[in-house]
């Protein structure tokens, strides 16, 4: 196999379903969600966001503490 393949089947293997993932960027909970991402970077900016983990300066979105969020608000 040359090395362009190997990648491409390690990339392919490592790609897990947004439904699996515990966190998401806020590109995949936007397309998860249908919320745009610049609200979900809004929301994630508040303090105290209860679904928001930072690592250093990277925002990740905790997928089910995300969802709990969205059953209880009404309006966004």
């Amino acid at each position: 196999m040359s090395g362009k393949s190997e990648e491409k089947l390690k990339r392919e293997k490592l790609s897990v379903p947004i439904k699996d993932k515990l966190n998401l960027t806020i590109e995949e909970a936007a397309a998860y969600s249908n919320i745009g991402i610049n609200r979900i970077d809004a929301l994630a900016k508040k303090p105290n966001c209860p679904f928001v983990l930072y690592i250093g300066r990277k925002k990740l979105i905790k997928r089910k503490e995300f969802e709990k969020y969205l059953e209880k608000v009404i309006e966004l």
